[in-house]
């Protein structure tokens, strides 16, 4: 029997909901797994330093592992509608100055790599006359409680921090999605799967047919993971799960197509273009062996 590929990824409920068929052996045709459930701070370490088979990792931290890594056409994050946000206490966010109030505060961020803060960095160096003050980086889940406490002045929140961020009592200073899709018309990229470019173009091509056909199985058959995905979900409402999967598992997430990879071109374009990432050579974003896929264009919003 072929030896089981490695895959890295987040605990939470998109992840493991999308994930779910090919890791639990519902896919007879799809490679062997063995799973790892870590934050994506960590993951984007490990593909920097070529640890593993296939890894969930931020587009922001794509431009660094691209001479090892190859981007899948699917299995990612990236949609409309589910940016990451920018918190403060409602007395540090409502005097009417906006985001200048942020000029010289402590910040707290999931990652430095990750494709939050690019956004953040990138909006924040129109929008915040001086910049920011120091960065923390932050596990997503202490981020709001850090702020509520006043450890920082403001957080930067991603994933389910957009459906409960009122319940520590913070105030939404500013959606780092809905500035993207203003600026740009397009789907907000966020996370996405890499696998190792010395597996070859056939198994490659295995690989990302096992993702998009679990990426299927989890839509067409949703009550199948959900003991899988609420072990994982740290206490995360029922409702909220649910909300926060119809939010990241989307027509993108079973297709980049053309909108997708357009979007990710633009986002690391400009970023390389302010000097935040490396740039990207014409055609490293090609899924090996295929160019990239014709996989459809879309003009709206992706599905739930």
């Amino acid at each position: 029997m072929a030896q089981r590929l490695t895959l890295a990824h987040s605990p939470c409920p998109n992840d493991t909901f999308a994930f779910h068929a090919w890791s639990h052996g519902l896919l007879p045709e799809a490679p062997g797994l063995a799973v790892t459930l870590a934050d994506i701070d960590v993951t984007n370490g490990l593909a920097e330093r070529g640890a593993g088979d296939l890894l969930k990792i931020s587009y922001a931290a794509l431009p660094y592992v691209l001479d090892e890594y190859a981007l899948l056409p699917c299995g990612g994050a990236l949609g409309h509608g589910c940016g990451p946000l920018v918190l403060t206490r409602p007395e540090d966010g409502q005097d009417g100055s906006g985001p200048a109030r942020l000029a010289g505060r402590r910040v707290a961020v999931p990652g430095v790599r990750s494709t939050a803060y690019l956004l953040f960095r990138l909006w924040a160096a129109r929008a915040v006359p001086g910049g920011v003050g120091d960065i923390v980086v932050l596990p997503f889940h202490e981020i709001m409680p850090a702020v509520r406490d006043g450890a920082v002045d403001a957080g930067l929140v991603i994933h389910e921090a957009r459906f409960t961020y009122q319940h520590y009592g913070l105030h939404r200073l500013a959606d780092m999605g809905e500035e993207w899709e203003a600026a740009t018309g397009r789907p907000i990229p966020l996370g996405a799967i890499v696998a190792r470019r010395d597996l070859g173009d056939e198994r490659l091509r295995a690989v990302a047919r096992a993702a998009a056909d679990s990426v299927r199985f989890a839509r067409d058959n949703p009550s199948a993971s959900r003991p899988y995905v609420l072990e994982h979900a740290q206490e995360m409402a029922p409702d909220v799960i649910e909300r926060h999967i119809g939010l990241y598992v989307n027509d993108y997430t079973a297709a980049l197509g053309e909108d997708g990879y357009a979007a990710v071109r633009e986002l690391l374009g400009r970023a390389a273009a302010e000097g935040l990432v490396p740039p990207v050579a014409p055609g490293a974003l090609d899924f090996p062996g295929a160019g990239t896929p014709p996989s459809g264009k879309r003009s709206g919003p992706p599905g739930a």
